[in-house]
């Protein structure tokens, strides 16, 4: 057995601590802590189901070892918004139907979230791209897309313009 470290993380604004052997994964060290938010895909990095903001850099946290982010912003879909105050590509998924089973979207929304910080503007071509690393089973996307495309016009001040 490995022996446990000490780990202290700061997710959301929140530092928290665990104790974990060197080889626990960023996403086994979040849902042990209690954010299933942060959803459970493939657990090789080829889904995007299980995406988080480290230091703004969209990252599949079952990739991430925990200890590598030990003193880094860590954000996941709950830091962003929540039902009273969302976040513009929360409302922009939810108002245009970027939602089937939901599955993917946490994640589909923090690598959105990136690419947008990278790109405000960014088109059609730089999304798919952009999220390229997430799969959804349910939407064919092209909601997906649409919703990012809105939320980025939001978020740079543009309300409904295209």
């Amino acid at each position: 057995m490995s022996p446990k470290k000490q780990i202290t993380l700061t997710i959301n604004g929140v530092n928290e601590s665990l104790e974990a052997p060197a080889h626990r994964t960023l996403l086994e060290a979040l849902r042990d802590l209690g954010h299933v938010e942060v959803k459970c895909g493939c657990e090789k990095g080829d889904c995007g189901a299980c995406a988080v903001s480290v230091d703004g850099l969209a990252v599949d946290s079952c990739l991430t070892l925990a200890w590598m982010v030990e003193g880094k912003e860590i954000t996941t879909i709950s830091g962003l918004g929540d039902i009273e105050n969302p976040h513009p590509l929360q409302k922009a998924f939810s108002d245009l139907g970027a939602i089937q089973c939901g599955y993917c979207t946490p994640g589909m929304i923090m690598a959105s979230k990136s690419l947008i910080e990278h790109d405000p503007d960014p088109s059609e071509e730089a999304i798919r791209i952009g999220l390229s690393g997430n799969l959804c089973r349910c939407t064919g996307y092209t909601k997906i897309f649409e919703a990012v495309q809105e939320a980025a016009s939001e978020m740079r001040g543009g309300g409904d313009e295209q």
